[in-house]
């Protein structure tokens, strides 16, 4: 373990992530999405932790929803993808699984569902503007008549939206997008579900009756310039390794891979044991924040394999052995992402086999 990263996971956090959201929500009901291996924080993990808060999870694919039936998990379990073959349909029926219903190639499909074997419960996906799945706004009275009129099909008909752009609060697309739904579903019965995390806190005219939150419920936000906390979500990862050598290095010489930084005179270079192979982001440039115990300094080079390298001017006193945190709750992933030209979802699932994960109850 001398070289291991290691992956923080906050069970404390989730669990308060899930009641804050579930306070913001209510009285819509929170789906907990738990897709992408939870966003890299672990799928039987994270909904182990909130089995007793949890009403509903929702997953990316079937697999998933097998996966969390058979580690004991009894509540409702929504496929966002929904049915990729005729097949999954009596999977889904077996496991007790939701099914979104997108595209017109899975209805023939569904029009064979057996209701011996259980009537499956199904979310009618309207495309409001996304233009990635769903139906487009017109056809929703019809298509919502023909699932009704299934008899393998449970004819209580969920209607489920996805915004493109809600992290933008002031803006109109999230507007038109409710707008467009809102007129599709008119006089139709069914729960309804608009809102991803970002509109549970900047759309609460969306929170319907059902909202799917996955970002806030690790306490990672995508809206610009703020992160989890200044919504008061907990993060529920610490990325940390540590420090392996310090070198001294002169004036004007240049700092790994294709000698992209100069050092700008004789100066400490620190090299922590992590890289794009654990899944730190390549992408990341010179000035990334990381910190060296409790103080704040900047990357420097080129993120290569298994290292990065680190200007340790701001920390005189770092020794060989120290510990480096990447990002959590005192340097927000969302501050990281920004400098690498992505979104904090990015940098969590994008951990890699050889990342240490480990549990605790903060």
């Amino acid at each position: 373990m001398s070289r291991t990263t290691v992956a923080t996971i906050h069970l404390g956090a989730l669990r308060h992530n899930l009641a804050r959201l579930k306070a913001w929500a209510a009285p819509a009901r929170v789906m907990a999405v738990v897709k992408a291996d939870a966003y890299g924080h672990g799928l039987e993990r994270v909904a182990r932790a909130l089995d007793a808060d949890a009403e509903a999870f929702a997953v990316a694919a079937l697999g998933d929803g097998l996966r969390l039936r058979a580690a004991g998990h009894r509540q409702r379990i929504v496929v966002l993808s929904g049915l990729d073959q005729p097949a999954d349909i009596a999977e889904m029926q077996r496991l007790g699984l939701e099914a979104a219903i997108h595209h017109e190639a899975q209805l023939p499909w569904l029009a064979e569902a057996q209701a011996a074997r259980g009537r499956l419960r199904v979310w009618l996906k309207i495309d409001s503007g996304m233009h990635r799945l769903g139906f487009a706004p017109e056809r929703v009275p019809a298509i919502h008549a023909r699932l009704r009129a299934m008899p393998g099909i449970d004819p209580e008909i969920g209607l489920m939206t996805h915004f493109a752009e809600s992290e933008h609060f002031a803006g109109e697309a999230t507007a038109a997008q409710i707008a467009r739904f809102q007129a599709a579903t008119a006089g139709l019965e069914g729960p309804r579900s608009l809102a991803n995390s970002a509109a549970v806190v900047g759309w609460p005219q969306a929170h319907a009756d059902w909202v799917r939150t996955g970002g806030l419920l690790y306490g990672l936000s995508v809206v610009e310039g703020r992160n989890g906390a200044d919504f008061g979500f907990r993060p529920a990862m610490t990325l940390r390794t540590r420090l392996i050598a310090i070198n001294h290095i002169r004036r004007g010489e240049r700092i790994g891979y294709n000698g992209t930084w100069q050092c700008p005179e004789d100066m400490p270079v620190g090299v922590a044991a992590i890289g794009y192979g654990d899944g730190y982001p390549r992408s990341a440039r010179s000035g990334t924040p990381v910190l060296v115990g409790d103080v704040c300094v900047p990357l420097i080079g080129r993120v290569s394999m298994d290292l990065i390298t680190l200007d340790l001017r701001p920390a005189p006193a770092a020794r060989v052995g120290d510990p480096v945190t990447l990002w959590g709750p005192e340097l927000p992933a969302e501050r990281v992402a920004a400098h690498a030209g992505t979104i904090a979802y990015d940098l969590t699932c994008g951990m890699t086999r050889r990342v240490l994960f480990v549990e605790d109850e903060s």
